[in-house]
């Protein structure tokens, strides 16, 4: 940790000049030009996605910094274009929006192209869409130009609602001008987030593995780890088991391990008892540190999604292994609801609900059995005519319809009560899976 800081001390120290030879002006945060200003936060904004986590708080301060410098600056700082890209690039890279207006209305000699300034604060006011053509050929026109990658970003983060494959190249493009930087990062992720929700499986395996050999250790890794969940979950009839293995195949195994135990959560909860009995196993096999939680972990994921398999015993006892203690409150509103589901698989149907024996006090009974007592002394050839032998039977029918009847009326019972239970059931999976 004590090395990491030092690293970005000595950068920031040499981009400011306090290292410079003997007899050059040494150049201070106050007036160093704000293009090296925007330098120094790329720099540390880099190493943040890189994995160093020492890099956040020198962000914070150079944000912080820069935007006090932008709103103090001479209008004629920003004669130089240098500057002028700095100043967009901060505002493209979590700035204050607001200084970007500030600056918009003091441009009075023009310094700032308005239809880039006009489509970025737009976007940074949440009305992206309005613009989202504009914003497009802007990013094509600007593509070889500092700020190139970062319009190409923000450009495919707003033609993602419209158009998702002209948004991953949009993406693309800010990938290869800015390899290696959080400009990168976010598009790899984003790609990926487009790809999970069109069901471009092999495009967002691609992603995935490229994020996982470039941006492991970003603080950002976590939200990627959710969208490739979820595009293996959501389209696991297009994804190899070896595509999953190849992609985790990069991380150690901590990080291995967590990603099977969200993937044989998300399973189960879809009902992929398959894939979550997969990605269960996956996770008990790899080596943890020492103790059985993880494996008991496991173990309950894979329960959950035998719920709905043969293996049902097998399936209760698993859950039934894991201490509810152990479990966060999502998880014990999970077990809730498989056992819920799996009481009402093996509870036992009521035998009289299914049977047709004698009922007392159906209608026409009395009738039925004079005509059958009739019948039968005429040797089965009731006294009238054919029409007489039809209405006997029609008399006699009621007696099983009004049996059926009873028996209906317990089965819609025992539905409409198992039915209710269910909905509540989903509507507490429903919950977990957001």
């Amino acid at each position: 940790m004590a090395r990491k800081t030092h690293r970005h001390r000595l950068a920031l120290a040499l981009t400011f000049g306090v290292l410079a030879p003997v007899g050059a002006r040494a150049e201070g945060p106050d007036n160093l030009p704000l293009y090296k200003m925007l330098r120094s936060l790329e720099f540390v904004q880099d190493s943040v996605v890189a994995g160093d986590s020492s890099a956040g708080e020198m962000q914070r301060f150079l944000l912080s910094t820069i935007d006090a410098r932008l709103r103090n600056a001479d209008k004629s700082v920003f004669e130089d274009t240098r500057n002028v890209d700095a100043a967009l690039a901060y505002a493209m890279s979590g700035g204050n929006p607001e200084t970007l207006e500030y600056l918009m209305q003091r441009d009075v000699n023009g310094n700032f192209d308005n239809r880039v300034a006009d489509v970025l604060r737009k976007y940074l006011n949440g009305k992206g869409l309005l613009v989202v053509n504009t914003l497009a050929d802007i990013a094509k026109e600007y593509r070889d130009k500092p700020i190139g990658p970062y319009l190409s970003l923000v450009a495919g983060n707003v033609m993602s609602g419209k158009n998702a494959m002209a948004a991953l190249k949009l993406y693309d493009w800010a990938r290869l001008m800015a390899p290696g930087t959080i400009v990168e990062e976010s598009a790899l992720r984003r790609s990926l987030a487009l790809c999970a929700d069109a069901g471009l499986v092999p495009l967002g395996l691609e992603y995935s593995q490229r994020y996982t050999r470039r941006f492991l250790h970003s603080p950002y890794a976590s939200q990627f780890a959710d969208l490739f969940v979820q595009l293996v979950v959501d389209h696991d009839s297009d994804v190899k088991q070896q595509d999953i293995i190849d992609i985790l195949s990069f991380m150690d195994p901590p990080r291995q391990r967590e990603i099977y135990l969200r993937m044989a959560r998300r399973a189960a909860i879809a009902g992929k008892s398959d894939l979550a009995a997969l990605a269960a196993g996956r996770a008990q096999a790899i080596s943890s540190d020492g103790t059985d939680s993880f494996d008991a972990l496991a173990g309950f994921y894979g329960g959950v999604a035998g719920v709905s398999t043969p293996g049902l015993e097998a399936a209760i006892s698993n859950l039934n292994q894991m201490p509810a203690g152990e479990l966060n409150a999502r998880d014990r509103a999970l077990r809730d609801a498989a056992k819920a589901v799996a009481q009402e698989i093996l509870r036992v149907p009521d035998p009289a609900s299914l049977g047709q024996g004698n009922v007392p006090n159906l209608p026409n009974q009395q009738n039925t059995e004079h005509d059958a007592a009739v019948t039968k002394q005429t040797g089965g050839q009731s006294p009238g005519t054919a029409g007489v032998e039809q209405g006997a039977a029609a008399k006699a029918a009621p007696a099983p319809e009004g049996g059926r009847q009873e028996a209906d009326s317990s089965f819609n019972a025992f539905v409409t009560t198992s039915r209710s239970k269910l909905d509540a059931i989903d509507g507490m999976l429903k919950q977990e899976s957001h």
